[in-house]
């Protein structure tokens, strides 16, 4: 008779995995509360899906901080030139930006996605959709359907249900306390990839909100990094910010402060900064001064007066260094629910070599319900499809 294999989660993981396992000709059915499948993946390719990074693959490998040493068998498997064969395969064709992230060339998701969902149904898959898992019962899994209540008990099951972050697109997390009561460790699922909160002045929030801070360079425990970010009313927002996120995150949880120092003059070193400042004429405004001998003005000027309120009485100097290192201060990261992605999940102590849950012989879990973290730029997708299929593999594997 042929296996029964039930996957939880419609995202990349669990698409990922159904392909693998029904390619192999396994009897599967991927169940997701939603009316539709992938919508966190739609999500992201609204702006141009980036889908994984070209970048050299050891380093590559390397980006998802402590994990990376368990993630990386998975990564190897399916590295981000498979992931580029796979697209192609569905008939979508990516190329590399000038940031090394790799896009399809038509710059969205739904074309890919509705390939996929063609390909996985020609292979047999069982689509469910409005079927929301809610916990176990009787030895098997309770779904609340649009027919009413019922419980499965297939022979293998694969969670895939994301971690915390867009819960309106499904990835709310209910399953944290279902899975722990079944004595499986699940670290605190924190914000990754988000912004934060800055006490900004009301004068300054009301003019400055929404707009962007460019040509800059910013520095955390996470090193220093070129790029750009965007004030927003409650703090700061954008790529540049989370590329620091982590490292910001964790500074706060363990010290109970933190602040992003941000250069506003990458281009010039201190010295030549307090030099060119030096020349201008005292009496001169300090408007003008910032313009003429550093450069700066608009919201990087208002920004200097936010945070260094004495500047414009600073000696040359003093003022240099300032705009070279100039502390945001930081309150909190934005909740979980708004950031991109999350960190924290099933501890990898729990999971063998297969994804399989020590604690529950038969049930495996992939993507972002592990605890792993990534930054932006097609790593955390990469790691969604690689997990997915890894964990596939372990179902096959325990099967047999």
């Amino acid at each position: 008779m042929t296996k029964q294999i039930a996957i939880i989660g419609g995202g990349p993981a669990g698409l990922m995995a159904a392909e693998v396992l029904s390619a192999a000709h396994y009897a599967v059915t991927v169940y997701d509360a939603m009316p539709t499948f992938g919508r966190k993946f739609l999500l992201a390719g609204k702006s141009g899906l980036n889908i994984t990074h070209s970048e050299d693959f050891a380093r590559f490998a390397e980006r998802f901080g402590a994990a990376s040493a368990r993630l990386r068998p998975a990564l190897e498997a399916f590295k981000p030139d498979d992931i580029r064969a796979w697209a192609l395969g569905l008939g979508t064709e990516t190329f590399v930006g000038t940031s090394g992230r790799v896009f399809p060339k038509v710059m969205k998701a739904s074309p890919l996605l509705r390939a996929w969902i063609r390909r996985l149904e020609a292979q047999g898959v069982q689509l469910k959709r409005r079927h929301r898992w809610t916990g176990f019962a009787n030895d098997g899994y309770r779904f609340e359907t649009p027919e009413g209540v019922t419980v499965i008990h297939p022979d293998a099951v694969l969670l895939a249900l994301g971690g915390a972050s867009w819960p309106r697109l499904g990835s709310d997390a209910a399953w944290v306390p279902w899975v722990e009561q079944k004595g499986v460790t699940i670290a605190d699922l924190q914000p990754a990839n988000c912004g934060f909160d800055v006490a900004w002045s009301e004068p300054f929030r009301e003019r400055f909100a929404g707009v962007p801070l460019k040509s800059i360079s910013a520095s955390s425990d996470a090193g220093t990094i070129q790029g750009e970010f965007v004030i927003s009313r409650q703090g700061i927002e954008g790529s540049l910010v989370y590329a620091h996120a982590a490292a910001l995150r964790d500074r706060l949880e363990r010290e109970g402060h933190a602040a992003l120092t941000v250069d506003l003059a990458p281009g010039r070193s201190a010295e030549r900064l307090a030099l060119d400042l030096a020349r201008l004429n005292s009496k001169m405004s300090f408007s003008n001064r910032l313009r003429k001998g550093a450069g700066l003005e608009g919201v990087k000027t208002a920004l200097l007066r936010e945070l260094a309120p004495e500047a414009n009485r600073m000696a040359p100097k003093e003022l240099a260094l300032f705009i070279k290192a100039l502390p945001i201060p930081l309150v909190r990261p934005r909740p979980i629910a708004e950031a991109i992605s999350s960190a924290g999940g099933i501890a990898w102590s729990n999971l063998d070599e297969n994804y399989m849950l020590k604690p529950l012989p038969g049930l495996f879990v992939a993507g972002e319900m592990l605890d792993w973290e990534a930054p932006t730029g097609g790593y955390l997708l990469t790691a969604c499809f690689a997990t997915g299929r890894a964990a596939a593999k372990g179902i096959e594997a325990w099967l047999r």
